[in-house]
Formats: structure tokens, sequence, C-alpha cells
């Protein structure tokens, strides 16, 4: 990334994702589970990324669940307090995404009164607190809440979703009078989606109203919903009186600070030709039935990203900006063009005269739930700057980056020009394909991948490719690892950033005769590469397995539990493990076991299908229980904490205990096979000529980084379905 002055950079804001909504009666507290309010230190390790503001939730739900009930503030007091210290300054949240305690709701016409009086408590308790964002995108919660029946109180009208947004911007004006009355320096940041709806020429009068609403949060606060406006007449005539929107234009409360919270899929494409797209994309209004989808799905013929909004926006209000929450839930490269892509166009932006102040950084400790809409419990878990499921803060990749931009620093290497996702031809799948994009290679440090003709490699390749990640594989007669001198020239030769050792003796029963070979190729050869990425400055990353322990424990083997061998094969790894943390201590050493992919043949899944889809016996053990591991799962979680710069040994496995026997049963079952052909023994009975331990389960101090095995299965046999069907 080049470096900008600092003139012309905006600042860096941080934010917690802290929704506390409602599904019938009960309340989802993302702050809960993201252990935010046991777990001591979060505010120190915030304030290592050198943000300038914080969006912090002192939220309603949260410390007045009760009407009458004194309010404690003790914890909150503690955080507020560290963030002085750290020179971090406050944006309060009073409501994110919420209907406001249980008292109360959405619709409740004393909701902007009783938010009011909560807003009021706060300011008395923090006086020195300037930033206040009473209500947190009150369009959003208000379509979420009133126009889909998501959230509480579960509405589907049009006059709902209007009667809860006027209330929550009657909250918000009347929250900032009581706080200006203790605190007349009190600045209003007033958050919303910032998106735009495109469509085809027949549904241009839907996009047009989309469009004049989605400023309709800020064109109220600002007094200017009179009866000149695009909406005047749409919210009389779902029946909104007059007088509640007159109450706005006598008590116009223009925010301080226009954020706007902007998400790839915040923009949107309209098509009435609803064979190109799939059913559940499907919906309309009284006059037309159309598909609904992400506009960067779609070839949609004009200029669309987060510089045309901005733009927009800034001619419309002409007010101070700042990015309010930039976020992607994807992987970690993703993640970091995403927010390089935001900083360097509002950097541009600001040196052409927009007041952009800053952009934020959210979802600090990742986010829960939103593949679900927060609504249901058990939704996929997305990490931000950091990753908190080993129970503490782990600083991913983007916590770094965040750093270097504060800093005025370059960042990772990955970053040098590559285009994200959704700059690429990948990314068109609906519609008819009628503008293609140039993709242009760019010239940067590979990922060199070593392991040419194995599973792990070629799958590394694959994901690499569709990741856009610039890598090498190569064999071993391209890079011979048990040569020092190969492995030196292949490094001067393509000059990687990193490099992933796939290679090596995979073998087991063999290895017991061929001891020197097995050694030779999985010790020798990582001791190798270990000494020539210490000696480059490059980061390693080799793989190791459950068959360096003994089988003694019976519940699952973390990361600290003493290696102890059964077999020739897992004693090499084991010395491997050793050698490559001596020779480098800041290598990363994945453990793993039981690989299953959908991409090659050598794997247990399809050696259990074919044996049985011919109708003959597969002889399984019955007594050695393992952690059957999805190889897309595995590979793409191994370059995420690649990128994070992670090292020591990692356990990578998909959550989940089964025997061998079991999961035969299982790919049986699944794929409709004869389980009578399963024929389920103890070890002994099949006369390994390596021992294996019968219990090599593997669990992880770091936390569980992969998906469930019923989770992996399930994708697997997607992908076996697509794959039958396409042929």
């Amino acid at each position: 990334m080049d470096n900008h002055t600092p003139y012309c950079n905006p600042e860096i804001w941080g934010g917690i994702e802290c929704t506390i909504n409602r599904v019938g009666n009960k309340f989802f507290d993302q702050l809960r589970f993201a252990g935010h309010y046991q777990r001591e230190g979060d505010i120190e390790q915030i304030a290592t990324l050198g943000i300038k503001k914080l969006r912090y939730p002192i939220l309603w739900e949260k410390h007045q669940p009760e009407k009458d009930a004194a309010i404690d503030w003790g914890w909150t007091q503690k955080q507020l307090q560290l963030l002085k210290q750290k020179n971090i300054d406050v944006i309060a949240g009073l409501v994110h995404h919420g209907s406001g305690p249980a008292f109360t709701n959405l619709l409740d016409d004393n909701f902007p009164l009783l938010l009011a009086d909560y807003a009021k408590k706060v300011a008395q308790k923090f006086p020195w607190i300037q930033f206040y964002t009473p209500v947190n995108e009150p369009l959003t919660t208000a379509r979420f809440s009133g126009l889909y029946g998501l959230w509480y109180p579960h509405k589907k009208s049009a006059k709902a979703y209007l009667q809860m947004l006027l209330h929550q911007l009657k909250g918000v004006v009347l929250s900032m009078r009581e706080i200006r009355k203790i605190n007349p320096a009190a600045q209003l940041i007033q958050t919303e989606d910032l998106g735009k709806t495109y469509s085809t020429e027949q549904l241009k009068y839907q996009a047009y109203f989309e469009n004049e609403r989605r400023w309709i949060t800020f064109d109220i606060l600002c007094g200017k919903l009179n009866e000149q406006h695009y909406l005047w007449q749409h919210f009389k005539d779902v029946g909104i009186a007059e007088s509640d929107l007159h109450f706005f234009l006598e008590n116009p409360c223009v925010p301080d600070v226009f954020g706007f919270n902007h998400y790839l899929t915040s923009e949107r494409y309209l098509d009435e030709n609803l064979e190109l797209y799939p059913k559940h994309t499907h919906g309309g209004n009284a006059q037309h039935r159309y598909a609904d989808v992400e506009a960067v799905r779609v070839s949609v013929g004009e200029k669309t990203g987060i510089e045309v909004l901005l733009k927009e926006a800034w001619e419309r209000y002409g007010q101070p900006i700042a990015i309010t929450e930039v976020h992607l839930h994807c992987h970690r490269e993703e993640q970091l063009r995403w927010f390089k892509e935001v900083y360097e166009v509002t950097g541009k932006l600001k040196k052409a005269g927009v007041q952009i102040r800053a952009v934020t950084t959210w979802a600090l400790l990742g986010a829960y739930g939103w593949n679900k809409l927060l609504i249901q419990d058990e939704g996929d878990y997305e990490p931000g700057a950091f990753d908190v499921r080993c129970g503490d803060l782990r600083p991913t990749a983007l916590a770094k980056f965040i750093k270097d931009l504060s800093q005025n620093k370059n960042g990772h290497p990955i970053l040098s020009e590559q285009d994200g996702w959704w700059r690429r031809n990948s990314r068109l799948i609906y519609g008819p394909p009628d503008r293609v994009i140039t993709n242009v290679e760019k010239s940067i440090a590979p990922l060199l991948i070593i392991g040419k003709n194995g599973t792990l490699g070629r799958a590394l390749a694959k994901v690499c490719k569709s990741r856009s990640i610039p890598y090498h594989l190569l064999s071993r007669n391209e890079c011979d690892i048990t040569n020092l001198h190969s492995i030196e020239q292949v490094v001067a030769t393509y000059r990687p950033w990193a490099i992933i050792n796939a290679a090596g003796y995979v073998k087991v029963d063999e290895a017991e005769n061929n001891i020197a070979d097995c050694i030779h190729a999985n010790t020798t050869g990582s001791q190798n590469l270990a000494i020539t990425c210490n000696k480059k400055g490059l980061q390693l990353v080799s793989f190791s397995s459950d068959l360096v322990f003994d089988g003694e424990k019976s519940t699952p083997y973390i990361e600290c539990d003493i290696p102890n061998p059964l077999n020739v094969y897992g004693k090499s790894k084991a010395d491997a493990e050793a050698i490559i943390l001596k020779e480098f201590p800041s290598s990363l050493i994945i453990r793993t076991s039981a690989f299953f992919s959908p991409w090659d043949e050598f794997n247990f899944v399809h050696h259990v299908r074919k044996t049985l889809s011919q109708f003959q016996t597969v002889t399984v053990a019955n007594d050695i229980f393992i952690s059957p591991t999805y190889v897309p799962h595995l590979v793409n979680t191994t370059l995420d904490l690649l990128i994070d710069s992670e090292k020591g040994i990692w356990h990578l496995a998909n959550k989940g205990s089964i025997s061998w026997s079991g999961f035969a049963n299982m790919i049986a079952d699944h794929l409709g096979l004869d389980k009578f052909l399963i024929q389920a023994v103890n070890a002994t009975q099949i006369n390994y000529a390596a021992k294996r331990p019968l219990y090599s389960v593997l669990g992880s101090q770091h936390g569980q980084q992969l998906p469930s095995f019923e989770q992996a299965m399930h994708e697997y046999l997607e992908k076996e379905k697509r794959y039958v069907q396409n042929s």
C-alpha cells in the first residue's frame, strides 16, 4: 500500500458488535457471546491498535432491564475509565438493533420518553462523554422488526415499521436534548446503513423509492421531511399522523457526524427476469414480481461501490462523514483487502475536499449469528481484528494492519495491489454475463507450497487460486526439501513471503519397514525448511499428525499434551515438530487428523463409498476414535492462521469424535449404501503393521477453529450431489 500523508488520512476508529436484539421473549446479547463481560484486558488489547475513538455500548437493555430498578454502573464505569486513561474517546451507544428493555418496545408511544430518561441517567453518570449514538441504524432496525417481522415486536406492515422508525428518531432527538442539558458540547454521531438499489429499466420506479428511503433517517433528523419531500405522502398513505411528522420539523437534530455503515450486501439489484435467479431471491410489490440480490453478484452496468455512495451523501448533506462500520465476513486476506479499499477511497475523497473524519474497524471482537440474522442460536462466528474463540483476544492480521495504518506503515505482503473478490469475475453468479471485468495479474511475492502430488498440496493450491493468493505449487523434483541447497535455490528464484510444507512420507504402515525414507522426508526435510525460513525471514507452515500421541487419554488431546508416538510415522512427525521449533520458533505447525476431501479420491470417505458401491466388504476398526477433518475447512483455516502470522502448534480438526466404524456407517447412511457390508472389528484383528493409538481425538487450547464434523459431512455431500448432477 502506498503511504499517504497524514493530512489525507482519515482517523481510524473502532467498534464492538454489541447488538442486544429481542426475538419473542429471548434477548440475544453479542457481548455475552463474545465473553466481554467476563474477560479482563479487552480494553488494553484494543488500545494497542492506535485507534482514536471507540464505539462502545452503554446499552439500555443491559443496564436497565427493569423499569424502576437501580442501575449498576460498576462494570461499565471500569471499562470507560480504562478508555479514558488510554486517551480513546468514547462514542456511547444506547440502543443497538434493540427494541428496548422488556418493559417497552418500538411500537410503544412512550419509547422515546423512556429512552431519553435513560440517556439522561447515562449523561449524569458520565458527564465527560462527548459523543453519542443513542440509536444505531434506526431504519434497518425498523425494517427488521416492523416490515420483515424478524425481531421483536415482529410486525409485517409499512405502518408498523414507519412508526418504529419515528419512535426511534424521536428518541434520538429527546435523548440528545437531555444529554446536552448536562453536557452542552455533546455531539450526535448518527449511524445508518449506506446502500443503494439498482435495477432493470422496468423496475426503476421501485429502485427510486428505495434510494429515497435510504436517506430517510438523516432527512428526518435534519428537518427535511416536509410536504415537498418525495416520501411525505408515503408516510400519510400508510396512516402516519401529520403531527408525528411535524415534531421533527419543529425539533430538528442535525447530526454532528453522519455515520455510514457500509457492507457489500448494502447495494442491491432488482430484476423482473425471475428465471435468472434462485427462488429464495424472489419477491415483489403490488405491481411486479422480481428478484432482489446483492448488486455485487450481478453485472449492473454502472459504477457501484462506496466511493459512489459517499459522493452522493456529501452532495446531499455537505456535512462531516465517518464510515462507522467496516467489516467483512470472509477469509483473512479479503478482510484486509476490504478495509484497505475503504480506507484508500476515503483518503482520496478527503483529499478532494469531502469532510471524512474517520473509518471504523467494526466488530473488533468478531460477531455471532449474523448469517442467521440474529434470530436463533448457533450462528457462525466471524472474527474481526481479534478472534475470541480461545477465550482471550487473539490479534488477527487485521489488527496488525490497523496498527500499520495508524503508524502510516505498509501492510501485509498479500495486499500488494491485489483485488478483492468483489472486483473479480468470480463474483458474478446471477443474471446475464453481459459485461466482463478485466483482472490484471499483479506481480507480488508468492506463497510457495511444497507437495504438488499430495492431497494437501493440491488442495492448498486450489484454495489459493479461489482466494486470489498468488502461489507456486512445487513437486519434489522442483524442490527437494531433503536438500538444503535445493530449497535455497527455489527461494532465490521465487522470492516468496512464506512456505507451506505439504510434502512428506504418508504411508503409515509401510514406514515400519522404510524407517530411513520416512525420517528423511518428514524430519530432515522439515529441518531444512526451518533453517532456510529462519535465515531468509520467511514464514513457515508444516503439517503434523494426531499419530504423535499414544492414545492413553480419554479426552481430546490439546497442543500442550506431550507426544508419545507408537509407530515410526508418528515418531518422524513428533521429531519434526521438535526440530522445527528449535531451528525456527516462529514456525506454524498444524496437527490434524484423518482428513477427507471432495477434490481427490485418496481418503477414507471415497474408499468406503467406492467399496460399498461395488458391493464389497469394508473392514474397519470399532475401537479407534479419531477427529475426521474436512480438507476445505483445514486448508482455509491454515491460510488464515498463516496470514495472521501465528506460530507454534495448533490442532485443526472438525469438532467431534467418531470411531472408524462409526464413520463408515455414517457415510453409508448419508449415501444410501448397504451398511451390512461394513465389518466392524477390533484394531488387533486388522493386523496393522504400525500400531495406532486407540484414541487420538484432537481438541485445542486455541478454541474450536473448524466447524462441527456434522457440518463438514453436510458440505461434503452437497459437493458430491452437485458433482453427480453436473456429470
